[in-house]
Formats: C-alpha cells, structure tokens, sequence
C-alpha cells in the first residue's frame, strides 16, 4: 500500500488516498509495526496532523504531516482535525477542571501539543475538556528565533528512543522541535537534518549552530558547549562538546556541524 501522490515514483499493488486526522491522546508513540511493544520510530503530540494511508484492526498506518514521517497509530487516537490556535511552549501544560490552579487536573499536554482555544477568560484557556492557563501555551503562529532557548526549557527531560515531547525526548526530536518553535521545518532523524543549513569550520562555532556525530546530533549554545539529548546521561543536558567527542570512539568524530542562518 502507498499513498496514491506517489504512484508516478513507486510501484505498489495498491494505492490509497490519505485520509486526514488529527492526534486526541496527549502524545502517543508512532511505531514500526503494528504492536503495542514494537520500538517506537517516534512519536505524534495533541492536535498534528496524521494521514491515514490504511487501518485494519486497531491500527491506522499512515504519515506525519508535520515530516512526514511513516509508523502506525492506535486507531482510537485519531479523530477530526482542528485548526490550530495554540501551542504548548513550556515543557508541559497542565488541564484543569476549571479556571482555577486549585481545580483538578485532569490531563498534561506535552511542549509541541497544538490547541484550539474555545474562549478566555482571565488567565485561563477554555481547550475543550478542560482549561489551561496562559502562561503554558503561545499563539500557534508566534514565532521565537531563539531556539537554542526553546530547547533550553526542556533540560533535564528523560532521554527516550523516538520521543519528540516533554515527556522524554531523543536527539534529532529535540532539535526538530525546537526548530518548528521558530517556524524552522526540520525533518524527523539525525542524518537527515545533516541537511539543513550551510557547513561549519569547527573553529568557527556559535550559538545555535548544530553539530552532528554518528546517530546523534545537539545544538550549541555557544563555542564550547552542546546542548542533547542523549542517553549516556539519559536526560536533555548541557555539556563541553569536548566531554561529547571524548566519549566517542577514535574513529568516530563529529560528522557535520551546520549553521541555520
């Protein structure tokens, strides 16, 4: 099965047009296969888009709109898009039963989730099932330059394989997310963001800048120190990048180091 956009490149015995939806949960793993216990490749949050090329079962098998990234999804998950609003831009926001900080709360929506504000009133956001307050979420189109402090808020989020969220996180999910915060599209893995941008010398170094080694890839946030997630601390960290390459095999160095602007 392939999405039929692609039937003048790849060859499939059948061909499908996606059907657009939208992620519900909070944030939930896209996987490899269709196993609750097969290793998630990464990872959809509130409110993005997710095409829907098949679903048999209890599984829809599609692509990220945001990267267009492919894995399967729990069918019950998906549900009808929304346009946008909102977006969560601290490391977590928290629902509430209503507009109060002393309501309960009843869900936690991940940086990156994307929400459709209903009304306002005083400091809270009616999302629909509940509210949340000002101060967790930004306007879906205002944009921050400063990436390398969107990232910064997420220091110490457990590191974990295919996760892009506040939750926990892996490398090249880090940077893509931190990215879109300043309307910068990044694409899902390492390798592939070796793309971006304009090559480097290592002398030449600078906030923002991002330096990739094999599998793995941070950000500066100035000519010393790197900014990743990773799992030999197994948490989003700020480190010399020379404590970094220390710890790499002689032969396996920094790959690429790229400059967005």
């Amino acid at each position: 099965m392939a999405d039929i956009a692609l039937a003048d490149r790849v060859f499939a015995p059948h061909y499908a047009k996606p059907l657009m939806h939208a992620c519900l949960a909070a944030a939930v793993p896209m996987r490899a296969e269709p196993l609750r216990e097969s290793a998630a490749v990464s990872e959809l949050l509130r409110g993005e888009a997710f095409a829907v090329v098949d679903a048999s079962g209890d599984w829809a098998w599609g692509y990220g709109i945001h990267d267009n990234y492919v894995g399967y999804v729990p069918v019950d998950v998906l549900g009808p898009l929304a346009e946008p609003t909102h977006i969560v831009a601290a490391p977590a926001a928290l629902v509430f039963t209503d507009r109060s900080i002393k309501a309960p709360v009843v869900e936690r929506l991940p940086m990156g989730a994307r929400l459709t504000v209903a009304s306002t009133d005083g400091d809270f956001h009616d999302v629909g099932g509940g509210y949340v307050h000002h101060r967790h979420v930004a306007p879906w189109d205002a944009f921050d330059t400063d990436y390398v402090s969107i990232a910064g808020r997420l220091t110490g989020v457990p590191y974990r394989w295919g996760g892009r969220s506040g939750d926990g996180i892996d490398c090249s999910g880090l940077v893509q997310l931190a990215l879109s915060f300043a309307n910068i599209v990044a694409p899902r893995d390492s390798d592939q963001q070796q793309a971006l941008g304009t090559a480097v010398p290592h002398s030449e170094l600078k906030r923002g800048d991002l330096v990739f080694l094999p599998g793995h890839v941070g950000i500066m946030v100035d000519n010393v120190h790197l900014l990743h997630a990773n799992a030999f601390w197994m948490r989003v960290v700020t480190e010399p990048l020379a404590d970094v390459i220390a710890r790499q095999p002689a032969d396996k160095g920094i790959t690429a180091r790229r400059r967005l602007s």
